[in-house]
């Protein structure tokens, strides 16, 4: 298992300060999450980049049906590069239950979904060096080869991690696709054994070892032994990824960015033998 942080929020020299924090605590991963106005994620995943060495970088997460997806393969292997290959994506249908801004973007559940599909292949086109796509909902073309050949990704694969509903068929087929999932567990919050059991229906579908699975949640800073206890049980249900969070609004005050910087400074909740 790897730890990672989900940033709550704060300025851009806040959040830039935190990250460096995390690298030298001893965490594998940084995660911003990304909305329609406030602290840029990619301008602020970028200036992360270059002031770390080690950890993974990514969002959690960008909603790809209200974005365009030239432009969101564009950012993410830009952070590739200024990183050295330490880029991840995580996407979804984005969430309307939330005080985010409304922009007048599509809402319906299947013309969302439908988007965050095709968004997904033409990322990953774009990726590959592909430069035309024909979708139902998005169409691009170039005839020029330079743009194709300056954003090629570092790594041969740029992890792109998807929420799925479990146990939904069809939302977790989609993560059949990608390279992780950041499970969604239909009628609250999950337990260890709703993990293994989403674990173990991708891999009779198919999906491989190095499929990430990600548990998320709150591990005290003062008590380490409580943090390896609580997270213990995930990394036997087979999650790969333990992400600490601090969803409590207001994500910007003294009291929360306080929070967040001792928890990040006592480093992660390593689990007995999940590393």
């Amino acid at each position: 298992m790897r730890y990672g942080v989900i940033l709550p929020g704060g300025t851009a020299p806040q959040q830039l300060e935190q990250a460096v924090l995390a690298e030298r605590a001893g965490w594998d991963g940084v995660f911003v999450w990304e909305a329609a106005y406030g602290v840029d994620a990619w301008a602020l995943l970028a200036a992360m980049a270059v002031s770390t060495s080690r950890v993974r970088l990514g969002t959690l997460l960008t909603p790809l049906p209200w974005r365009r997806p030239w432009k969101v393969a564009s950012q993410v292997v830009t952070l590739d590069q200024l990183s050295g290959g330490r880029a991840v994506l995580t996407v979804g249908v984005g969430a309307l239950t939330t005080d985010l801004p409304s922009t007048g973007e599509v809402t319906d559940l299947r013309g969302r979904a439908e988007r965050l599909d095709e968004g997904i292949d033409l990322i990953r086109a774009l990726w590959a060096g592909e430069s035309h796509h024909k979708g139902r909902h998005y169409a691009y073309s170039c005839e020029r080869d330079d743009l194709a050949r300056v954003g090629r990704p570092v790594q041969e694969r740029i992890p792109i991690w998807v929420v799925g509903v479990w146990p939904r068929p069809k939302s977790m087929r989609r993560v059949l696709g990608c390279d992780g999932v950041v499970p969604q567990y239909q009628g609250g919050a999950g337990t260890p054994d709703d993990a293994r059991a989403l674990r173990a229906w991708l891999a009779d579908r198919g999906a491989g070892p190095g499929l990430d699975v990600i548990a998320e949640g709150e591990t005290p800073a003062n008590d380490p032994a409580a943090g390896r206890e609580q997270v213990a049980p995930w990394a036997e249900a087979g999650c790969t990824w333990w992400l600490e969070t601090r969803w409590e609004m207001p994500h910007d005050s003294d009291e929360r960015m306080h929070d967040i910087r001792e928890r990040i400074a006592a480093g992660p909740p390593d689990a007995p033998g999940s590393r």
